[in-house]
């Protein structure tokens, strides 16, 4: 899939200050930069004669690498100033060059493939928000780990592929989340899939879509996060002609049916149900009963 070039960052907060996706290519160093003190953010790909006059600018501190050559992702760990990091369109066998930059504090990776190892991302000390879209070869998560100052994360494929993830147990590793949100995923794991985010003290926020898990990990979600913003949903939603259901495989049935309320309310009965399912599953992992 062609590169979108949407800028899908959640810019509330201090989480994000990466300039747009629309915009990398006014800050090109494909010409002669003659001014190069006063640079601060940079643009790069494989096809930019001039790329190396990067290590002429003193004060550069955010950096996209399109399309990058295998050189130039070595050659930036010469960059310990950047703090605000861009990579798309990347096929590499590892991303250990990026564990040097470890004053980044932004990490943006979209289209990055050929990679399977998230855990050089834990020498970055400083990261406070990482946006992982259509990560090809990537299913667990487990690279995440003990990044303690990882505030945001984001975690998406695309229209035309969904990002697999094995299981959610690396939340439990990422003590200070405050935003996670997903994209387009597979869930790889049996309800309750989510049992691990009742570890995130710190949440904020999250950001799933109506058809990103079945009924009941919805249900889990508003029963263990009650004052966490996003974590209520409608189930029968009024689109104009239908109402359309939550759940991954959503349904949904027409308001002209005579039967549309009735199976509304049949829904809101289960979904009842459900949560106080998953009220029980929580206090017994609150209790130390399950893990």
């Amino acid at each position: 899939m062609k590169h979108h070039f949407l800028d899908l960052l959640d810019r509330t907060g201090d989480y994000w200050t990466v300039v747009p996706n629309m915009k990398r290519y006014a800050y090109t160093a494909g010409d002669n930069i003659r001014n190069k003190k006063a640079v601060k953010i940079l643009t790069i790909s494989k096809h930019d004669k001039h790329w190396k006059q990067v290590f002429d600018c003193p004060n550069v501190e955010e950096l996209t690498l399109h399309e990058p050559s295998a050189e130039q992702i070595q050659e930036i760990k010469k960059l310990p100033r950047v703090t605000r990091l861009r990579i798309t369109h990347l096929r590499t066998p590892d991303i250990g060059f990026i564990g040097a930059l470890t004053n980044v504090k932004e990490l943006i990776l979209e289209y990055v493939s050929g990679f399977s190892d998230l855990s050089p991302l834990q020498k970055l000390t400083e990261l406070r928000s990482l946006h992982l879209e259509n990560l090809r070869r990537v299913t667990s998560f487990d690279g995440l780990r003990g990044i303690g100052s990882l505030r945001y994360l984001y975690i998406s494929g695309t229209l035309d592929w969904n990002q697999p993830i094995e299981d959610f147990t690396f939340l439990e590793g990422l003590a200070n989340l405050e935003v996670f949100s997903l994209g387009f995923i597979i869930n790889k794991t049996p309800f309750p899939a989510l049992l691990p985010i009742l570890a995130l003290q710190h949440l904020k926020k999250i950001r799933f879509g109506r058809a990103t898990f079945r009924t009941n990990e919805y249900a889990f979600l508003e029963a263990a996060l009650p004052g966490v913003e996003g974590c209520s949903w409608d189930l029968c939603r009024d689109s104009g002609v239908c109402y359309e259901f939550l759940d991954k495989r959503a349904g949904y049935v027409n308001k002209s049916n005579p039967a549309a309320g009735k199976r509304c309310g049949e829904l809101l009965h289960v979904y009842t149900q459900m949560k106080q399912e998953s009220e029980t599953i929580i206090n017994s992992y609150r209790a130390g009963k399950i893990r």
